[in-house]
């Protein structure tokens, strides 16, 4: 028996009466003519697709990937094309292997007669419970393409959310590792060459050359000990925050209170909040069951926590808005848009206005972050690279005033 997802190719006949060829994911050989024959295929040959002797491997799927991808097939169902023959389409027009590779196998579930709903459950890593609920919401109405266009513009603006935070927190990144390394050649490499010549002036170095000779001298020795207690440092975190709930909470904790990233964290989480609780409402979701999904997509530990206990107080009958402002964590525009949107009943209309704002929000506070944070990068660095070179040079000029 071989392993469930398991890549067959095939050849045969199809139901028109055309050569056909392709590929699925069965748990056995027999399994997979099942499959085809389900689909109208007369299968002639069926064998495991061989993997090749030298290979990299495939880029995994990332969540930009899932957010192409809902968009893309939301657009085929607004088009009116059937959902498999839009799988189809889709998978032919993607150069990502993996990402090919689950779209046939999600596809050929649902030509065996699965839901969409459920195919993608399959795939809990890529498609999480708000994916898969708001799916199933569109099929038991009828309104699945609508759905997916509402699903394909939540994982966009999530998505795109994202990005920027990631952009903005990439260049100060390697603008530092850059003077790591660039500091680190100076010490192993350069600062040497001027000691050698140091010993021959037979006079005393100034303090700050000395200072920087010593330091020179430890990095020499201790170097590799220094990276591997750096890579050690960093395993032990990321293996921290992921096993520990409690480690991730607290590093949640104190990502809020963090001066001018604490805010911009914020107000993504109030971005989040707002766009999911919008989408999975206008979607039809209860209110509760909205609350479940959105404290799951809320993205940080201490706003989970308080969307759970908005989510009790809504149970036992609270308004939303009231039980918002009982937490105290949201802010006064949330609080008054959401008593708003209750009372006219567009809560949808009225959350979605609130991510709008806070989505902006987080874009010009990066963008404002970016601009305050080069000039200083770039001060550091030259105070590191200036002040090597400073310490070096002191010994000739002082040589140079004495001659």
């Amino acid at each position: 028996m071989a392993a469930e997802n398991t890549v067959f190719v095939w050849s045969g006949i199809d139901r028109n009466g055309r050569k056909s060829t392709g590929e699925l994911r069965a748990s056995s050989a027999a399994i997979a003519r099942v499959q085809l024959r389900k689909q109208g295929v007369a299968a002639k040959t069926v064998k495991k697709k061989s993997k090749p002797l030298f290979s990299l491997g495939a880029a995994p799927i990332k969540a930009a990937n899932i957010a192409i991808f809902t968009r893309q097939l939301a657009t085929m169902m607004k088009a009116g094309v059937p959902l498999v023959q839009a799988f189809d389409i889709v998978a032919e027009g993607t150069d990502h292997q993996k990402m090919r590779e689950l779209i046939t196998t999600i596809r050929t579930d649902v030509a065996s007669g699965t839901g969409l709903a459920g195919s993608l459950a399959k795939h809990p890593q890529y498609f999480d419970d708000l994916f898969c609920s708001l799916v199933a919401s569109g099929e038991d109405s009828g309104t699945l393409e609508v759905m997916l266009d509402r699903v394909a513009t939540y994982k966009e603006k999530t998505e795109a959310l994202k990005a920027k935070i990631k952009k903005a927190l990439t260049y100060p990144a390697a603008v530092i590792v850059v003077a790591v390394v660039v500091t680190g050649i100076l010490l192993i490499k350069v600062v040497p060459q001027f000691a050698e010549t140091f010993r021959g002036f037979g006079a005393d170095l100034p303090g700050f050359t000395l200072f920087v000779l010593r330091i020179s001298e430890w990095v020499q020795s201790w170097w590799f000990v220094m990276m591997l207690g750096l890579f050690a440092a960093g395993y032990a975190f990321s293996q921290a925050k992921r096993r520990s709930k409690r480690f991730a909470d607290w590093i949640d904790s104190v990502s809020l209170k963090i001066p001018i990233i604490g805010d911009v964290v914020h107000d993504a989480v109030i971005a989040r909040f707002s766009r999911t609780l919008s989408t999975t409402f206008a979607a039809g979701v209860p209110l509760v069951e909205a609350l479940d999904s959105t404290a799951g997509a809320a993205g940080n530990a201490v706003y989970s926590r308080a969307i759970k206990r908005i989510r009790e107080d809504v149970t036992s009958g609270a308004a939303l808005a009231t039980a918002v402002r009982s937490t105290g964590l949201f802010p006064t525009m949330l609080l008054q848009m959401t008593s708003i949107g209750e009372e006219s009943g567009a809560l949808d209309d009225m959350l979605g206005k609130v991510a709008d704002h806070y989505e902006a929000a987080v874009d010009n506070a990066v963008d404002s972050l970016s601009s305050l944070m080069e000039p200083m990068i770039m001060s550091i660095l030259g105070v590191l690279v200036g002040g090597l070179m400073i310490a070096m040079y002191m010994p000739i000029f002082m040589l140079g005033s004495v001659i």
